[in-house]
């Protein structure tokens, strides 16, 4: 049997809890239809009795505190509401458990931002680790030694899995029960609970934030700059010029500022303008091609698929149901 312990952190957010939790009591459950025993042993393991989540609007009530666990083989971190460094230190009791279970055998998931609790384990340190994209900015202020991969839904590296975005822990936990149940039951449990398998990317959902929470002015200055200009031609010889920066060191500042080369940055901001046309407009893919700048179609359909995943069209035909197909 499988032990499971599904963690109640202090501000847990109930959805990503009560939802790993179904999912994985739904496989027992499909196991005593066919006569077979149970194969996960579902724990939800607090600090205490009783856990106000959800910014305090419900209680969970553990079925298992921290300490009396004292072997399982998989943790499940739920995502956390609120400020993220203030979770951490109200949730730190469970940081040197996680890590003692992980070197005896365990395995670990994070759900959404979950991943800032994990990741204040230092075990990710060096890893890939996925989280939702609106936290990737702080994320990475807090954590520069992990890798983040916000493009991904599900992040799996010796033993610790991670998801991105809200509900895309569903299909983290998919993964989880395909491997330790198999492909059949997985499929089951989806289409039991509705859930469209086989999504391994949230890029299509991101919003571009540029990240504008560091010191440097001139590079929020030229970050600005890039933003209010998005239809025009920028180059990094014109920005380097504008702030009396070398090119060298303006890249340099501007890529350790803002996690992004000059030349990622302006596309970014180009394909987050088109990305709005495209949702909110009836204009054809060629027309918002030159609204933000492009006047290559070949370069702005590999930018577009490159940054969202999808291609114009695919985007459009996802949140624009009144655009006509082109």
């Amino acid at each position: 049997m499988v032990h499971i312990s599904i963690l109640v952190p202090k501000g847990a957010i109930l959805a990503s809890l009560e939802g790993s939790r179904q999912l994985f009591s739904q496989v027992n459950n499909m196991f005593k239809m066919r006569g077979a025993p149970a194969l996960f042993d579902v724990q939800l393991v607090g600090l205490t009795k009783e856990t106000p989540t959800s910014g305090g609007l419900f209680t969970v009530n553990a079925t298992a505190l921290l300490n009396d666990v004292k072997k399982t083989n998989l943790i499940i971190i739920p995502a956390l509401d609120g400020d993220m460094q203030k979770a951490i230190e109200e949730n730190k009791e469970f940081v040197p458990w996680i890590v003692d279970q992980y070197k005896n055998g365990a395995e670990i998931a994070s759900l959404c931002v979950g991943a800032f609790l994990l990741a204040s384990t230092q075990l990710v340190n060096g890893k890939k680790c996925a989280t939702h994209w609106v936290a990737e900015n702080e994320f990475r202020k807090m954590f520069p030694e992990v890798e983040l991969v916000t493009e991904k839904i599900i992040t799996e590296e010796n033993g610790i899995y991670t998801s991105g975005g809200a509900f895309s822990y569903l299909n983290l936990i998919l993964h989880l029960i395909e491997k330790h149940a198999g492909r059949e039951m997985a499929i089951l449990i989806a289409k039991v609970f509705a859930i469209q398998l086989e999504r391994d990317n949230q890029s299509a959902f991101v919003i571009f934030q540029g990240q504008k929470e560091h010191e440097d002015e001139s590079i929020k200055q030229a970050q600005e700059y890039i933003e209010s200009n998005y239809r025009e031609k920028t180059t990094v010889d014109q920005l380097a010029y504008m702030y009396a920066i070398s090119r060298r060191s303006f890249e340099r500042r501007f890529k350790k500022a803002t996690n992004n080369t000059v030349v990622e940055y302006i596309q970014r901001v180009k394909i987050e303008a088109a990305k709005k046309e495209l949702e909110m407009s009836r204009k054809n893919v060629t027309e918002v091609m030159y609204e933000v700048g492009y006047t290559d179609n070949k370069a702005f359909r590999m930018t577009f698929k490159k940054i969202t995943g999808l291609s114009p069209v695919e985007y459009r035909n996802k949140y624009n149901k009144e655009a006509i197909a082109v």
